[in-house]
């Protein structure tokens, strides 16, 4: 009933396209030579003798930046093939557009709302201000 001889190329090809990292890792693995020892265990700083603990905490805000750069250069990607093709699409691919853009926005909006562009948080100074002016007039 289902002939399944049609997919054979397919089997074969994901065979071997599993089987070829496979291999490639566990050639390297029997063939290289192993040197256990305290400097392998030491993380690498570009050749400098690393100076306290070297499991620091980064702020999360450098990743929150990266973050909605790679979002945002991604969706202006989408952008490219519907502007190559603008006169072939129509009304309804501008209005679709508009739409995709608007959504953007609003996520721009909110990260940046969120504080997600900025690099470093200041320290609330309006409050410290606010505070002392309501001290001052009591």
């Amino acid at each position: 009933m289902f002939s399944l001889h049609q997919y054979d190329s397919f089997w074969i090809f994901l065979l071997v396209s599993i089987s070829i990292p496979f291999l490639a890792f566990s050639i390297s693995r029997f063939i290289a030579p192993t040197r256990e020892g305290p400097e392998k265990l030491t993380s690498y700083e570009s050749g400098i003798e690393p100076k306290g603990n070297t499991w620091i905490r980064f702020q999360i805000c450098y990743y929150m930046f990266a973050l909605v750069f790679t979002v945002f250069d991604v969706e202006t990607v989408f952008l490219y093939p519907w502007a190559a093709s603008f006169k072939e699409l129509g009304l309804f691919a501008f209005i679709e557009v508009i739409i995709f853009i608007f959504i953007l926005v609003v996520g721009l909006v909110h990260a940046w709302r969120k504080g997600a562009s900025e690099w470093y948080q200041l320290p609330n100074i309006w409050v410290k201000v606010t505070e002392r002016k309501s001290n001052l007039a009591v």
